[in-house]
């Protein structure tokens, strides 16, 4: 099991549509509004593993959030790892923290993915690349130090996390 979790609107469920571009029997719906998802969706791929999708924080989250989550993150015993997407344009926010201490306080392994990377300059992205970098390494104990950054829209970085996934559920020799 592995499960994305991040902000309303950062691009959870469009993050997960384009890993699953190659595999067009796994429907995934993707919403214009923030706040769409409110409920946890589990992607099951194959006979290998189980994707879930978290609904997101902040804006529009549903009422039983943190209880929600914090439940499936504590007791998930076979959850091998947690992917924390962050909006790469404006980087972590106050809300993120929130999530960022959960994965701390449950010695959760997890991973920040950067989302929307098409949408900022690389001077803007590079910025914030080094930033959230040096937040990994000075502020997280459980952060994979790599971080990935991946655009839904151009599938830029995209191969990588899926190979990353693939690598962490035991799927690629």
């Amino acid at each position: 099991v592995v499960c994305f979790i991040g902000r309303s609107n950062v691009g959870k469920s469009s993050l997960i549509k384009a890993l699953f571009s190659l595999a067009p029997e796994v429907e995934v719906r993707v919403s214009k509004k923030p706040g769409h998802t409110k409920k946890m969706n589990f992607f099951r791929v194959g006979k290998h593993f189980t994707l879930v999708d978290m609904p997101g924080y902040g804006y529009r989250s549903p009422k039983d959030f943190v209880d929600m989550v914090e439940v499936y993150l504590k007791e998930r015993t076979n959850l091998k790892r947690t992917f924390l997407l962050v909006d790469s344009v404006v980087g972590i926010q106050n809300t993120d923290n929130i999530a960022i201490e959960m994965c701390e306080e449950f010695a959760l392994p997890y991973v920040m993915v950067l989302t929307k990377i098409d949408k900022s300059s690389k001077g803007q992205l590079l910025k914030q690349v080094l930033q959230i970098q040096k937040f990994v390494n000075t502020q997280t104990q459980g952060c994979f130090p790599q971080l990935f950054p991946v655009s839904a829209v151009t599938y830029s970085g995209i191969h990588l996390l899926r190979c990353f996934i693939a690598n962490i559920t035991g799927n690629l020799d």
